[in-house]
């Protein structure tokens, strides 16, 4: 598996998930699926289903670690089947306390090399919340193009009802 700082100065280090991870994924990804502000996941899910969603449903889950300290992951999944299942779709979680670091950039370029290498053309990105600002300015840096609005789409808990994007990037030649 690529591992590497991805430019970030921090040595990052990204390797696909054991199944011995998830206790440490998991006050992770709890604590960002309980915010709600971000994903569609419902937030009251139990760790048995979270792990379900997050390590057995995708193709593949990977983490990031800095000095073997698990900080992110990411997952990756086959969009849609048959006649759109050139497209693959990711997810990507940072510890809280741990962002700022590059360490999304450093997934998402990742993922896209892991996308290539497993046959996918283009990556989508089915749901991003509006008001998730830095991870929209973050995948336009990385050549992803916003191909569609969904008015009123997410419920925010602080804001209402707030627009999500379809964000998309073609990976073939």
């Amino acid at each position: 598996m690529d591992t590497g700082a991805m430019g970030t100065g921090a040595d990052i280090t990204i390797r696909y998930a054991r199944e011995d991870d998830f206790p440490v994924l998991w006050p992770i990804l709890r604590d960002v699926i309980r915010a709600g502000d971000t994903y569609t996941i419902e937030p009251g899910l139990t760790r048995e289903a979270v792990r379900g969603l997050w390590m057995e449903a995708p193709r593949a889950t990977c983490v990031a670690e800095i000095a073997g300290e698990v900080l992110g992951t990411y997952y990756i999944k086959t969009n849609q089947p048959g006649g759109g299942a050139h497209v693959c779709n990711c997810g990507y979680m940072v510890a809280p306390a741990a962002r700022g670091r590059g360490i999304a950039r450093a997934m998402c370029l990742h993922s896209q090399r892991e996308a290539r290498a497993m046959g996918y053309l283009a990556m989508q990105f089915n749901f991003v919340v509006e008001t998730n600002r830095g991870a929209i300015a973050l995948w336009e840096t990385l050549g992803f193009d916003t191909v569609g609005h969904l008015p009123r789409a997410f419920r925010h808990p602080a804001r209402g009802l707030v627009d999500a994007r379809v964000m998309y990037k073609w990976l073939g030649d």
